[in-house]
């Protein structure tokens, strides 16, 4: 095979996998041996973002561009919890990602890519607004939900994937969906492909192989992390790329393919430390929070990236990145030139990190969450409308509803424990401009205004 040839790519995007949640991260607790040994293989970012939850990743990963371009900034409604606790009107939320944002399968189809979507979509359905819509060749088991209702065991009830033997695995089969992309593609030796792999695992219902929830159960919790059901669902995740490198490496296709691999969001945890109701299925110390939030514990997320012969193995990176470069990292690793439909892109590319020949010319990564998060029973909110930006070593996160600011110094306080706002005025003050301005920028949504149905006594 040509070493010319445009490289493959496969994306694999798990589901509210936590920063803390794998090995190469710091985990003992859960076994990940296959995705630590890729990430000794290629380069680790210790910093890397994601959205505070699962759509609004998907379209900004998808199209290149912030959440107030596409206005998908929450998954269904932004009136979450109950109305008499929301201060303020949310304004309407997207739930589609608009045709007129070019996906990233949209782009590389148009350069000769075979395209295949496998696992968790959550950006609409069908021939228009469905993965099929949108660039790729095959869908298998996306849909617009965003979890497996009827449970990771078989029957599936996914319109687009169809059930397997009864106890079949999701996870399993999806990884079965997706080396059957790779062989098929394989077999054609003209075109590149792009593998777009969506994990519904590890998101809730937590369900897990019964030998492998036994394994856990005898193993003792470790750094707050001790869940065995959870612990198994990593390990058939785990076990899924394992599989898939094992298939590059047996069709000789691992020196011309590159390997993302990244969450969503953070993980579930961190919110009985902040008095939510939510439940905590594992740990993400250090970092303050979890999914649903703008604290790290939110929004920082496990990543690497593998590409023999450009990637140098065993790196790590320390500079800021997010789900908003993939676009334009893809593009330029594809050797795609920018067009009208690619104009306007928020990200950057990382192939200067990748390639260590350079940093990024940003400075400043941005949030936008308008609306509300419930954070289980009572009056608790995983995220009231907000924002957040990190500029350098600096974070701001701001509350619409009172006008608060919080501002952290990361280096010296990844767990975001010392709000130095009153502190350092002048930083907070500067940082806080530059949201604003951005905000301008975006044309960004905010808040409609009062509720009238709120009660502050319930407050």
């Amino acid at each position: 095979m040509s070493t010319t040839r445009k490289p493959n790519v496969i994306l694999m995007l798990i589901d509210d996998m936590g920063y803390k949640d794998v090995g190469f991260m710091g985990s003992t607790y859960y076994e990940t041996p296959n995705i630590d040994r890729l990430a000794g293989q290629g380069m680790v970012f210790d910093n890397a973002y994601a959205t505070p939850n699962c759509a609004p990743t998907r379209a900004t990963l998808m199209s290149g561009r912030y959440t107030p371009r596409h206005g998908i900034y929450t998954v269904g409604s932004p009136e979450r919890g109950q109305a008499n606790l929301r201060m303020l009107v949310p304004p309407p939320n997207v739930e589609v990602l608009g045709r007129e944002f070019t996906t990233i399968a949209e782009m590389l189809k148009k350069e000769g890519y075979v395209c295949g979507h496998v696992g968790k979509w959550h950006l609409g359905e069908g021939e228009l607004t469905g993965p099929e819509g949108r660039g790729f060749d095959l869908n298998a088991g996306g849909t617009h939900h965003g979890h497996p209702h009827a449970g990771y065991f078989s029957p599936y009830k996914i319109s687009t994937l169809p059930d397997g033997p009864d106890n079949e695995y999701l996870t399993d089969r999806l990884t079965v969906e997706a080396l059957k992309f790779i062989d098929d593609c394989a077999a054609k030796e003209t075109e590149p492909f792009f593998l777009y792999f969506a994990h519904y695992a590890v998101h809730k219902p937590l369900q897990a192989k019964p030998d492998k929830i036994a394994k856990y159960e005898k193993k003792p919790a470790a750094d707050g992390q001790g869940n065995p059901v959870y612990a198994a669902m990593i390990e058939s995740t785990d076990e899924s790329v394992g599989r898939i490198v094992a298939k590059l490496d047996e069709l000789g296709l691992s020196g011309n393919t590159v390997i993302f691999f990244i969450s969503d969001n953070g993980g579930l945890g961190g919110y009985a430390a902040e008095g939510i109701a939510s439940q905590d299925v594992t740990s993400q110390a250090p970092l303050r929070g979890g999914k649903g939030m703008f604290y790290e514990g939110g929004i920082r997320v496990p990543m690497l990236v593998r590409w023999p012969g450009v990637v140098e193995p065993g790196t790590v990176c320390d500079t800021p990145v997010s789900v908003v470069d993939f676009f334009p990292t893809i593009q330029e690793a594809a050797g795609v030139a920018g067009g009208q439909a690619t104009q306007g892109l928020d990200g950057e590319s990382m192939l200067p990190l990748l390639k260590q020949t350079g940093g990024l010319r940003r400075e400043t990564l941005f949030w936008h969450h308008p609306g509300y998060l419930e954070g289980g029973k009572g009056a608790t909110w995983r995220m009231s409308p907000g924002a957040a930006i990190r500029h350098g070593e600096w974070k701001l996160i701001e509350t619409f509803e009172t006008g608060r600011l919080e501002l952290y110094h990361l280096p010296s306080d990844i767990g975001e424990r010392h709000n130095l706002a009153e502190e350092r005025p002048e930083v907070a003050s500067e940082l806080h401009r530059i949201m604003l301005d951005w905000r301008r920028n975006v044309q960004a949504p905010m808040p409609l205004g009062p509720n009238p149905q709120y009660d502050p006594s319930l407050g």
